[in-house]
């Protein structure tokens, strides 16, 4: 029986107040547990706007509804909006995740801000955002948080050392394949990187004849077997437009017999004295605009 490890990002106000409740049901419904990575400072989704001059941008946005995934108050936050705490204004929300048992982590301070920056800027503004969200992190739920998963599968040298000052022993920021154990500079970090290893939902729309009515068999396919997965999944999609594709997804997990874990219980399966030592690398992945943290 494999394991798939469902790894929840919460980007936005909206995400976390709407699609949080909306997803603990759903995976209450067939006894699921997950991760939620939450943002944890301002919402300042309408700056990704930005990103209209990027290469694969607008081929990405033509094939999903970004207006209906993300609400149009969404994308005013930070441009015709100031950007709302998030941690502040729905802190109720994020505790509501851990209080229904699943594993609570970081996703990132400012979600548009850290992923269209991180690659370039230094340890110390790496070192003050993740800071940030660490200490928004134990205001919220009274303890430090177990893991971390960057916003746009973004980071820099800096955020693999930071993870591993945080004494976090496992974390999934990158693509890839299985886990491993990543080095900067030449050196093993202590933690281990469990990539998301499937293709979103939003990667698979509107490719090869892939709609909203059946994406989720490509999903299956892929899930087949004995391997384990783990699957990345948004708040403001699958809690919300694509909320039935995401049923489906579970139900077809379940028919094919898969275990749906938090990170954490997945990691408790991994031997590391196995594990490969791999170098952080970027790459692109199909679907998705710009380049990503990826295993070699």
């Amino acid at each position: 029986m494999a394991r798939i490890a469902l790894k929840v990002d919460v980007d936005t106000l909206r995400g976390t107040r709407e699609g949080v409740p909306a997803l603990l049901s759903m995976l209450s419904a067939v006894q699921a547990d997950a991760t939620f990575l939450f943002s944890l400072g301002p919402d300042h989704t309408g700056w990704a706007l930005r990103r209209v001059f990027r290469p694969g941008f607008l081929k990405k946005v033509s094939r999903t509804s970004v207006v209906s995934n993300y609400g149009l108050r969404t994308l005013m936050n930070g441009v015709l909006l100031p950007g709302p705490d998030i941690g502040r204004k729905a802190a109720a929300e994020m505790r509501s995740a851990a209080a229904a048992g699943h594993e609570c982590g970081i996703h990132t301070w400012d979600h548009v801000y850290w992923q269209d920056n991180v690659r370039s800027r230094d340890a110390a503004w790496t070192r003050r955002q993740m800071q940030q969200s660490f200490d928004r992190f134990i205001d919220i739920f009274g303890a430090p948080p177990p893991t971390h998963g960057a916003a746009g599968w973004q980071m820099n040298d800096e955020a693999f050392r930071q993870i591993d000052d945080w004494g976090m022993t496992y974390a999934s920021d990158g693509r890839g394949t299985a886990p491993y154990i990543p080095t900067v500079d030449g050196k093993p970090c202590k933690h281990v990187q469990m990539p998301t290893t499937l293709p979103t939902l939003d990667e698979l729309i509107g490719v090869d004849d892939l709609t909203e009515e059946n994406v989720h068999h490509a999903v299956l396919k892929l899930s087949e077997g004995d391997d384990d997965h783990i699957f990345t999944l948004h708040t403001e999609i699958e809690g919300g437009k694509l909320a039935p594709v995401f049923k489906r997804l579970l139900a077809g997990w379940r028919a094919q017999g898969h275990e749906l874990v938090s990170m954490g219980t997945y990691y408790q399966h991994i031997d590391r004295s196995h594990l490969p030592q791999l170098p952080v690398t970027w790459g692109e992945i199909p679907g998705r605009s710009g380049e990503l943290i990826v295993q070699p």
